[in-house]
């Protein structure tokens, strides 16, 4: 694809009532949407409407271990399995791709190549996996752990992961199956390969049950940016969500990991990068400046502390709010988030409250403001500049925060040439631009 038929990628990331911590208590919000499925369906059809490439879904696998009072100050977000909500939302949809978060961690590869396979085949081809290798305590703990396991080991075991799901949805060749019934031929036994996987992590025998995906493999999607995590991504990613405040931090990453990909033999087109955004549109610059001091107003001083001490796996409940960022000790918890936070507390010299305020909406992805015009003008010089591929796009609230960007900016989009007015294809990888993978085992 040449620079100038190149399209931007959104996805949009549907956290339950919206991005920003304070979302639910916003006077635009039902919080009970939470519970509802019609709510989760409503978002997937104004997405695809929109022509957004993706639908979007985070996960974790427990509850923060944290006072049940503090709890109870705002909604858990993660309330439902995502894997079985795209799969509903597959019915609702035809053209949008569904990325679902599971953890290699805490579920069997064999387990995950069988439910990603299910819904590709249920999608016509519309699966992505978004691969994270989950980095909190009280996730461990759930799963019979004391503590989570050390990053690299988590990241070293993820590749062997990604192998052992590769290969497993290769066990049956494309047209493997005959459906023969004069001949008696199910499927053609010479075209059914056994992976017998064996290494350091995981001996998994095969073959999977489920037929090969449409899509030969769902896209594979990764949010990680730590060293580990690009190193990972450049192997074995073709899409990555990650978080930079500047463009020229976005640049840098978008560049190093791009760089990395020859020593795979990779094509740097066959990994798009999608940096998270907040918008928070407005019909001019200051209505957009009211409408973020009404989110950051509801932003309750004990979840702002307990969602960053969270994400930096330091708990700062004893420190006081208007001081400093403390100096952090070392963790096995989030690298480059955490680093994120870190950096921009010290170069904009802010308190712990300033910097729950700053990440309150975007969870350190960046939050821009202003009317759609100039949303689009923002979006487009990181498009254009070379550092991203496309955005996911963080709604602050839902399904009022979608709505308007997509009957605002996209439009916008699209009068620049930068965006789709149709999908190009049924999958998402003709969607995205993204070859189809050839199965390993099938003959030359």
């Amino acid at each position: 694809m040449t620079d100038k038929n190149r399209k931007l990628r959104l996805g949009a990331f549907l956290l339950s009532i919206g991005h920003h911590i304070g979302a639910w208590r916003h006077p635009d919000v039902e919080p009970r949407d939470v519970f509802r499925l019609e709510h989760f369906k409503s978002l997937a059809r104004l997405a695809e409407r929109a022509k957004f490439d993706v639908i979007f879904f985070a996960d974790n696998v427990g509850l923060p271990d944290v006072p049940p009072e503090l709890l109870a100050k705002g909604p858990q977000v993660y309330n439902f399995d995502p894997l079985i909500l795209q799969s509903i939302l597959s019915q609702e949809t035809q053209r949008i791709g569904l990325v679902a978060t599971v953890s290699t961690t805490y579920l069997p590869p064999y387990h995950l190549a069988r439910k990603f396979a299910t819904l590709d085949h249920f999608s016509n081809g519309r699966a992505a996996w978004n691969l994270v290798t989950s980095a909190t305590r009280f996730e461990a703990q759930n799963f019979g752990l004391g503590e989570q396991l050390a990053h690299a080991d988590r990241y070293d075991r993820a590749r062997e992961y990604v192998q052992v799901v590769r290969a497993l949805w290769d066990s049956w060749e494309d047209d493997a199956f005959l459906f023969d019934k004069q001949g008696n031929r199910f499927f053609d036994p010479a075209k059914l390969h056994t992976p017998a996987h064996r290494a350091k992590h995981f001996s998994v025998r095969g073959p999977l049950q489920t037929g090969r995906p449409p899509q030969g493999y769902p896209v594979l999607v990764q949010a990680g940016s730590s060293e580990d995590g690009q190193a990972l991504a450049a192997e074995t990613a073709e899409v990555v969500f990650t978080a930079q405040q500047t463009f020229a931090e976005a640049k840098a990453f978008y560049d190093g990991l791009k760089s990395r990909l020859a020593q795979f033999g990779r094509d740097p087109s066959q990994l798009l990068v999608l940096p998270g955004v907040q918008p928070i549109i407005g019909r001019t610059e200051e209505e957009a400046k009211e409408k973020f001091a009404l989110l950051q107003s509801l932003v309750d001083p004990e979840i702002g502390v307990g969602l960053l001490s969270t994400f930096l796996n330091f708990d700062l409940s004893a420190f006081p709010i208007d001081g400093p960022l403390p100096d952090l000790p070392f963790t096995e918890g989030w690298q480059s988030r955490r680093q994120l936070f870190v950096d921009l507390a010290r170069r904009k010299n802010l308190s712990i409250r300033e910097l729950y305020l700053e990440i309150a909406g975007g969870r350190g992805h960046r939050t821009i403001l202003g009317t759609p015009q100039s949303i689009a003008d923002q979006l487009e010089e990181w498009f254009v500049g070379g550092a991203a591929d496309g955005f996911n796009i963080l709604a602050p609230t839902l399904p009022k925060g979608l709505e308007d960007f997509s009957e605002f900016v996209i439009p916008d989009l699209q009068r620049r040439g930068l965006f789709r007015t149709e999908y190009e294809g049924r999958t998402l990888r003709e969607n995205l631009g993204l070859a189809r993978p050839v199965n390993q085992f099938a003959a030359s």
